[in-house]
């Protein structure tokens, strides 16, 4: 059990590394307009993470059952002493042990580990282990699952089933948002313009028809009256002033929203079943990513400004006459003053 978890908890970092090359490759495919290579070959990038997912509910059920091993020993005992029951024979023993969940565990674990897609060699010792352990009646209903004592989350991502249209569709979509492919094109807005240019030449009568009789269509520009007073009257730009630009003070971030409020909540990992998950805020607005910032972040900035509009008004007053820097001589003054 020991080796087991490392060994899932590596073969997950592996596909998903995987899974990232794989993105490109269809992020490429999109922008090289092969819609119909990518969305067959997105089916391997799905695919790939259901089993990722999976492998982290069997970890979960491995650290479960190496948490609770002592009480393993301890069901063996009350079966001894119970004249060799087994814990699905509905005596005390079985509740006791189904209870803690090592049932649920145990019957995952020999379920998929002869399904799972990957080849994990400490996985199958663990599943003869367990069988070993609970008997093999108990690895007969699990084997088959009698009665669903499988969690139905491992079994929904052991099915053999091809991935529905929409999901395939929600993954390219969100391929092609993460890498900046223009996908899926506008092509009602192209075959609308189109449809427009070709009822405007209908309608033009190939444009010699269409024009007032000037020879091509092309209109003379009105010429202006005074080219003089027209110069004249064009708005000039405004004087920079140089005072308010030696006051300005440089931004603490060069970010479209300014300075990070330091209060942010981080968005739900992605999933095989949700590609794009977004943070519900309260007002009912909704956030995804790097936006995924806590909606105190207004206040906090509000509050940041007036503090720094008070801390330079002070610095103002504490400095010399009319709010200049003090010199030699008025610091000697004022030490003067103080000792007195």
């Amino acid at each position: 059990m020991r080796l087991l978890i490392p060994r899932l908890r590596n073969a997950q970092k592996k596909d998903t590394a995987l899974s990232i090359a794989s993105r490109r490759e269809m992020a490429d495919l999109l922008a090289q307009s092969r819609e119909a290579s990518a969305r067959i070959r997105v089916e391997n990038i799905i695919n790939t993470d259901i089993t990722v997912e999976l492998m982290e509910i069997l970890e979960l059920y491995a650290e479960l059952l190496l948490a609770r091993a002592g009480l393993l020993d301890v069901r063996d005992k009350n079966i001894k002493e119970r004249g060799g029951t087994t814990a699905s024979s509905g005596d005390g023993s079985s509740v006791e042990i189904e209870n803690t969940g090592l049932e649920e565990a145990a019957a995952s674990i020999i379920y998929a580990a002869p399904r799972l897609p990957r080849d994990v060699r400490e996985l199958g010792v663990v599943r003869n282990m367990l069988i070993e352990r609970f008997g093999k009646d108990f690895a007969v209903r699990a084997n088959e699952n009698v009665d669903g004592c499988v969690p139905s989350r491992v079994v929904e991502k052991l099915k053999i089933d091809p991935p529905k249209e929409t999901l395939v569709t929600a993954y390219l979509q969100e391929i092609a948002r993460t890498y900046g492919v223009d996908w899926p094109r506008h092509r009602q807005e192209l075959e609308d313009a189109q449809r427009e240019v070709d009822e405007e030449d209908r309608m033009g009568g190939g444009g010699e028809d269409a024009d007032d009789g000037d020879g091509g269509g092309l209109k003379e520009a009105p010429l202006l009256a005074d080219p003089i007073s027209a110069v004249m009257s064009t708005p000039k730009p405004n004087k920079i002033d140089l005072g308010s630009l030696q006051k300005a003070t440089p931004p603490h971030s060069f970010a479209p929203g300014g300075t990070k409020s330091p209060v942010s909540v981080a968005p739900p990992g992605a999933r095989s079943d949700n590609p794009s998950p977004k943070v519900r805020l309260p007002g009912g607005a909704s956030v995804s990513g790097q936006d995924a910032t806590s909606p105190t972040r207004a206040g906090a900035s509000s509050g940041r400004g007036v503090s720094k509009q008070a801390g330079s008004q002070q610095t103002k007053t504490a400095g010399g006459p009319n709010g200049t820097v003090p010199t030699v001589d008025d610091l000697a003054r004022r030490f003067q003053a103080l000792k007195r």
